[in-house]
């Protein structure tokens, strides 16, 4: 894959992870479904659960990118399971926490699988120029707190000065204010908004997201 991503006329670069720098293990989330219908001692076909999963992950995605805001995940799991026929009135959060917990260790078991091709030597790239680099992404099911221990694992947290998280912030691409976030967190308060540059897969959240803001914005596609 050839990096056509401008670093020169930059200062700062804010990264979307998921289908910009990694992707799912190809066995994760057929694991995470076996896992979820067995948690909750789901009766229905495992291919059946499987494509309400999806169904309220695709949904709450695009919610998040329509509102700005960002559905919890433990509503997302709510809402799955309603769906599928399973008493939600009884559940607590401690129920839903002790589920996330179980399914971030098969997260980190399959973990993502980095298609951004030699990343480590890019990130160095930007920060053996003084530049600086954060991370930016909406998440659904998996949260900003698992994300930060993927990050660690793959040596990758060294090159990032700052993460944001749609589930930490309540504010989900293309939100403005999302973007502002991203201005407020660099050190260096002179930078002009055109010389921070976004690099995202999703036109609309990542690339007009950014640019609407005053961001410059780089659309990736990867062959994959």
């Amino acid at each position: 894959m050839k990096v056509d991503i401008d670093i020169h006329n930059h200062a700062h670069f804010s990264f979307d992870l998921w289908l910009t720098l990694i992707k799912s293990h190809p066995e994760f989330k057929t694991k995470r479904v076996e896992l979820f219908a067995s948690f909750f001692d789901i009766s229905q076909p495992v291919d059946k659960v499987a494509k309400v999963v999806k169904y309220y992950d695709d949904l709450c995605n695009t919610i998040n990118e329509v509102i700005g805001r960002n559905v919890d995940t433990y509503e997302i799991y709510l809402l799955i399971l309603n769906a599928l026929n399973v008493d939600i009135k009884g559940m607590t959060k401690e129920n839903l926490k002790e589920f996330y917990l179980a399914s971030e260790k098969l997260f980190l078991e399959y973990k993502p699988v980095i298609i951004f091709e030699n990343l480590h030597q890019f990130f160095d790239s930007i920060k053996s120029q003084g530049k600086t680099i954060n991370i930016l992404s909406n998440t659904g099911f998996i949260k900003g707190t698992t994300m930060r221990k993927f990050l660690i694992g793959e040596n990758l947290d060294q090159y990032i000065d700052f993460h944001i998280y749609s589930d930490e912030v309540n504010c989900s691409k293309p939100n403005p204010l999302v973007f502002q976030e991203v201005k407020n967190k660099i050190k260096n308060q002179d930078l002009l908004l055109d010389q921070i540059l976004h690099i995202g897969d999703n036109p609309i959240a990542d690339y007009k997201g950014a640019r609407d803001f005053g961001f410059n914005a780089h659309l990736l596609k990867h062959s994959i």
